[in-house]
């Protein structure tokens, strides 16, 4: 009867090791977040922290420091609605942008005058005296330096899932939404572009529709890269596709950014404030048959590219 009770109690006691280990890691009083940083990357090493946990631990070191202006969605890229145009193309731009909210203008986009829920527009369709402006939400405005964190607290109390980022001089700077604070944290949230992280880097966007546009990983090595396509990038600042990005830039590339090096344009499909994911790639000036050839070549296969996502 005790050995049963012991060996009860044993998972019980292992469980209470870890902890303790981890706390006594924990316990070191870093002097900076450097050291603080070294201590959770030791506890991953002893198998005390996944990498899942340890990424989003330290997103959240990250999020107390970041501000709006670094994430938001830029103006020149924000998908915003003109309460002038007709609903049945004010339907027609939702469905094809696929968002779920869209700020509303009035006869500019400085002049944001509410939200609208995409959802909303289905009313429009039942009720023959539909007014837009009848369902449009509340705005939330905020300053471009707001902390993401102090911004998250904000989403969550006032249960808001977008605002709109203004500049000292109010005019309309961007976008931010409570999906993109969460992604700092948790990481990119998939989407249609996710593939198998075991797939080649190189794989083609849309093997139905074009053999000449690719969707490639940001940490494609650029030696790898200027031998799929015969470019000439320079690999003495950077090793990874990415890191060129950010060099050409000075900055982390946003998601829907378009960069042109030539003979090259690249568009950001996935980003957040750390770095780029994925990008869709495709020559300035080609044919179709010289990208394919030279893909083939360097991959060393005739076939074409895995076209699997």
């Amino acid at each position: 009867m005790s050995e049963s009770l012991a060996s009860q109690a044993l998972p019980h006691r292992r469980s209470q090791s870890l902890l303790e280990k981890l706390s006594s890691l924990l316990l070191r009083e870093p002097e900076d977040r450097e050291q603080l940083q070294e201590i959770l990357h030791h506890a991953h090493e002893k198998n005390l922290l996944d990498a899942d946990a340890l990424s989003m631990i330290e997103g959240v070191m990250q999020v107390s420091e970041l501000s709006a202006r670094v994430i938001m969605v830029p103006r020149s890229q924000a998908d915003m609605i003109d309460i002038s145009q007709p609903v049945p193309d004010i339907i027609a731009f939702a469905v094809a942008a696929t968002h779920s909210r869209f700020p509303v203008f009035e006869n500019h986009r400085d002049n944001v005058i509410g939200i609208l829920l995409a959802k909303d527009l289905l009313q429009h369709s039942l009720n023959p005296d539909f007014d837009l402006r009848d369902m449009l939400r509340p705005v939330v405005f905020i300053p471009e330096s707001k902390r993401l964190n102090v911004l998250l607290r904000d989403f969550r109390d006032n249960r808001n899932h977008m605002a709109v980022v203004v500049d000292e001089y109010g005019n309309v700077a961007g976008l931010i939404t409570i999906e993109d604070v969460l992604e700092q944290i948790v990481g990119d949230i998939e989407d249609e572009y996710d593939f198998d992280d075991e797939s080649d880097n190189i794989v083609l966007f849309d093997p139905a529709t074009s053999q000449n546009v690719f969707r490639v990983k940001a940490l494609t090595e650029i030696e790898q890269f200027n031998e799929a396509f015969g470019c000439e990038f320079d690999t003495s600042q950077s090793n990874t596709l990415g890191g060129l990005m950010a060099d050409h830039l000075g900055r982390v590339p946003r998601r829907g950014e378009t960069i042109e090096l030539s003979p090259m344009r690249f568009e950001v499909l996935r980003a957040d404030a750390r770095q780029v994911h994925l990008l869709k790639v495709e020559r300035i000036v080609a044919s179709p048959e010289e990208d394919k050839g030279l893909l083939q070549e360097a991959l060393g296969h005739g076939g074409s590219p895995s076209d699997n996502p």
